[in-house]
């Protein structure tokens, strides 16, 4: 952008001509007292410079937050997401995972994380117009072998699932041979594979998801409490690493991780109900920072659903936190052909979340508490592991 464009005293555009300043950029890039003594002009006069080139640079159109909104079929890249395979639950998720970002899939174990992960490595592969990018996925396992078995199981059952896709465009897709496993038993080989190998595979379009399953079982196994420094430290080094791949390529990534489960009790005793009981992702809250999006994948066992409501669905998939999604939540099912979420089952939990936190104590200050009893916050960990078998001849 050219200098004579500014509605600048032809004296001040002869000086920055004198001064070998060609462009706006050129002089925006460069501080006031530079300014005045490259120049040689008073302070008003660079105060004025200054001004009408960020001014010009900037133009006069001010848009709302409403305005882009509207126009976010301009910007196709951004808006776009990577469907998840079913309607439903690419509704709760606002069309699907977002292309930048890490997306975070936790919960306990046989909730349907890994069969989640699979289904999305065969989501991405479909074209555009049916939720896909058109590429493969990378597969990273820290814990246990891949489950192949039940990937061909899904495979052959895609029919039935993606109803919405033609035969013939189903038939054209080789879903088998463009899923690249790499397994990564400790945190070193995790890092190395994020920093080495999954770049090739992006850069040349070969693949446009990475699934790592799980991001906790290398830190959990390497890391105790003594070394909480260096596992931050290694945490960090993940998640730049990560969230460096996901912004370059435009390609989602999403870590499976494990989690723990506090039961809050009632004078001295441990709770029973299923709605005292509360999971925690793991790793703390230096991987949460590196996150865009967590979803938490439950499953109550039947014996617990059996003491609620007769229509309690036994798996639901919640949004814990993501800046462009309220808190909501979705049941879902795990059956032969995939995961699907149930209709009319997508549901806010603001409401939820209101009754949680008027049932947060008070502080103990505020409130006497008998002689000889202790303290309701009674807390159990139980360390959740992914690696149940499914009923189907599968995993999770």
């Amino acid at each position: 952008m050219e200098l004579d464009q500014l509605d600048l005293n032809p004296r001040v555009l002869a000086a920055l001509k004198r001064a070998s300043l060609k462009s706006v950029k050129e002089v925006l890039r460069v501080s006031g007292p530079d300014l005045q003594r490259r120049t040689g002009l008073s302070s008003p006069d660079v105060q004025r410079l200054l001004v009408a080139a960020a001014t010009h640079l900037r133009g006069h159109c001010v848009l709302t937050a409403l305005q882009l909104f509207q126009q976010r079929e301009h910007f196709p890249t951004q808006h776009q997401r990577l469907s998840l395979g079913c309607p439903w639950l690419d509704r709760l998720l606002g069309g699907g995972l977002p292309l930048d970002g890490i997306t975070e899939l936790a919960g306990r174990s046989s909730a349907g994380k890994t069969q989640l992960a699979l289904q999305l490595c065969l989501a991405v592969q479909f074209p555009r117009q049916h939720g896909g990018l058109e590429a493969g996925a990378i597969y990273i396992c820290t814990e246990d072998v891949f489950p192949s078995k039940r990937l061909r199981q899904l495979i052959a059952q895609q029919p039935r699932l993606r109803t919405d896709v033609p035969g013939e465009v189903m038939q054209s897709i080789r879903f088998g041979d463009r899923i690249f496993v790499e397994h990564a038993a400790d945190v070193d080989t995790l890092l190395e594979c994020v920093s080495r190998k999954v770049p090739v595979l992006l850069s040349r379009g070969m693949a446009r998801l990475l699934v790592v399953d799980s991001v906790a079982a290398p830190f959990r196994c390497e890391f105790d409490g003594q070394a909480s420094v260096a596992r931050a430290r290694h945490l960090q080094s993940l998640g730049a690493t990560l969230r460096r791949l996901s912004s370059t390529f435009q390609s989602p990534v999403l870590c499976v991780n494990q989690v723990s489960s506090e039961v809050q009790g009632q004078r001295g005793h441990m709770a029973r109900r299923p709605q005292d009981e509360r999971l925690c992702p793991a790793l703390g809250i230096t991987w949460a920072n590196q996150l865009l999006m967590r979803l938490m994948a439950d499953r109550i066992h039947e014996e617990a659903a059996m003491l609620g409501p007769c229509s309690r669905p036994t798996r639901t998939l919640q949004v814990v936190f993501a800046p462009h999604l309220p808190p909501c939540s979705c049941s879902y099912t795990v059956s032969e052909e995939g995961v699907r979420g149930m209709p009319g089952t997508v549901a806010s939990d603001m409401g939820q979340l209101q009754n949680s936190l008027a049932k947060v104590p008070r502080s103990p200050i505020s409130n006497k508490q008998e002689p000889g009893c202790r303290s309701p916050g009674i807390k159990v960990t139980e360390v959740s592991h992914d690696n149940s078998a499914s009923a189907l001849g599968g995993r999770r």
